[in-house]
């Protein structure tokens, strides 16, 4: 196969011009000036709870400027004109990103290449260190990484570094640290990761219905929705204590991120010659007859040895293969006869895939290409059968927020809903449009996850809509027309 299958790389993703990443302007029309009032809520003391999103993460990492233009610290600068305090960031040291001493896990910010096309690891090296603590409190309070329960989880300083840096104690959790300064407002955005792990990960985490010990769960899992209500609820209820009104807002579906939605199902480029040696019976020619054979025994049925049968042909859009775990386990009657099939268009490959298939699981060896003759493992694609579990709890978590903002007479954000919205048809603002596509939509970043200086622009108006909608306050919406989409080196 040597020559015939090419890595899958960005730059095969992202036919576009330099020109087209600029083009957001964001053209803003002149406003009348406004007397700016809080209205029935009281803005003095804000304080933003919440994960990634909250905290101004972008790009694959937490940086100076991405905090600075983080939808919370938007808000919080129109808070200022109606009686709002100054809002407070722990600060990263730099524009590099990451933590000097955690680089392979916590690595520095992604940029664009302008030449090759490409998102690159920016230049130089990051001065953070997580052992260098702050002095709080901090009225931002997003943490990367943070599911709904490990808000209120003593301690959690010393497993996330992120909320480590400037917790006030090594025993604190980030409720605590909340309350400690009395928040007269409050915004809530959690439970993004209870569902987004899971996804990012491929679905090899542990979808955990019907558990509510949390402390049994991994990285990965998805949180179930009895224990995320529980939670929430208490969160909520904690936050309120002291009379303090608020904004609560649901989850995305994750599934409409451009992480799981620029590969496609079928990159891969064969030659005739190539096609042919793949369907041979010293590839999968065997492999298909086997799959003839116990549906021959009445042990498999025609729709799932069709799903399960693999065949190439000369073109430049064969699907990958794959292991899905939902197939019928049929190693114990031919263990050749393995979970694998081939990639549809229901499958959704994560962003990551696009550096990985092709690849040689065996260097040197072209006979043995991830994708093609070996088979992607279960990290690289999002089944239907696991988008459907990502999608139950999204929503069960979604019922959850809207119940109780309106029951607390709280403010909510419909972030599921825009989401949707941008996935389908786009945003348009003051003549400009965005989109979900992957660098070139302009919504998101270059991690394919979180949102771009421009989104956060977008989505801190939305909410600042919502809250005078819902306190009769009369907040400005922020000036998004310098706002950037994404960064070209």
């Amino acid at each position: 196969m040597k020559n015939t299958i090419k890595y899958i790389t960005y730059a095969t993703l992202l036919s576009f011009s330099l020109v087209s990443c600029l083009e957001f302007d964001d053209p803003v029309e002149d406003q009348p000036e406004a007397v700016e009032s809080s209205g029935q809520a009281d803005f003095s003391t804000f304080v933003a709870l919440g994960d990634s999103l909250t905290a101004g993460f972008s790009d694959g990492s937490l940086y100076i400027d991405g905090q600075e233009v983080s939808f919370a610290n938007l808000m919080a600068i129109q808070m200022e004109a109606a009686g709002g305090s100054e809002f407070t960031t722990p600060f990263m040291n730099d524009n590099i990103g990451g933590f000097v001493e955690l680089e392979d896990t916590f690595p520095k910010r992604l940029v664009f290449d302008a030449i090759n096309r490409v998102p690159v690891r920016i230049e130089g090296e990051s001065t953070t260190s997580p052992l260098d603590i702050l002095t709080g409190p901090f009225s931002n309070m997003g943490i990367p990484g943070a599911k709904s329960f490990h808000l209120g989880l003593d301690g959690y300083g010393t497993l996330n570094p992120y909320f480590g840096r400037f917790a006030s104690s090594l025993g604190t959790n980030v409720l605590t640290d909340a309350l400690a300064q009395s928040p007269t407002f409050f915004n809530l955005w959690i439970g993004n990761n209870d569902v987004l792990s899971y996804a990012v990960s491929g679905g090899t985490g542990v979808n955990q219905l019907g558990n509510l010990d949390a402390t049994t769960y991994g990285n990965d899992d998805i949180t179930d929705p009895n224990l995320f209500s529980i939670v929430y609820n208490s969160i909520v209820q904690t936050l309120t204590i002291g009379g303090a009104e608020g904004l609560l807002v649901n989850i995305p579906s994750v599934t409409s991120l451009p992480f799981f939605n620029t590969v496609p199902h079928n990159p891969v480029p064969l030659d005739a010659t190539t096609a042919a040696v793949l369907n041979s019976d010293a590839a999968y020619g065997a492999y298909n007859q086997g799959l003839l054979d116990v549906e021959a025994l009445g042990i498999l049925s025609a729709s799932e040895r069709e799903r399960r049968t693999i065949s190439f042909s000369e073109s430049t859009t064969n699907a990958v293969v794959i292991f899905d775990e939902s197939l019928t386990d049929l190693t114990a009657i031919n263990p050749a006869l393995t979970n694998m099939r081939q990639a549809t268009a229901e499958d959704l490959l994560v962003l990551t895939a696009s550096s990985f298939i092709g690849t040689l699981a065996i260097e040197g060896d072209e006979n043995t290409a991830n994708g093609v003759a070996v088979p992607l493992s279960d990290m690289w694609v999002l089944t239907p059968e696991e988008q459907a579990e990502i999608a139950t709890a999204t929503e069960a978590f979604n019922t959850t927020i809207a119940g109780l903002a309106e029951e607390r007479g709280l403010a909510f954000y419909d972030a599921n809903a825009r989401t949707e919205e941008l996935s389908t048809n786009g945003i348009t603002i003051n003549g400009s449009t965005v989109t979900n596509e992957f660098a070139t939509g302009g919504f998101f970043s270059l991690d394919g996850i979180h949102l771009s200086p421009k989104a956060n622009g977008i989505i801190a108006n939305e909410m600042i809509e919502v809250i005078n909608e819902t306190y009769g306050s009369t907040l400005t919406p922020t000036n998004t027309r310098d706002l950037p989409t994404i960064f070209i080196q």
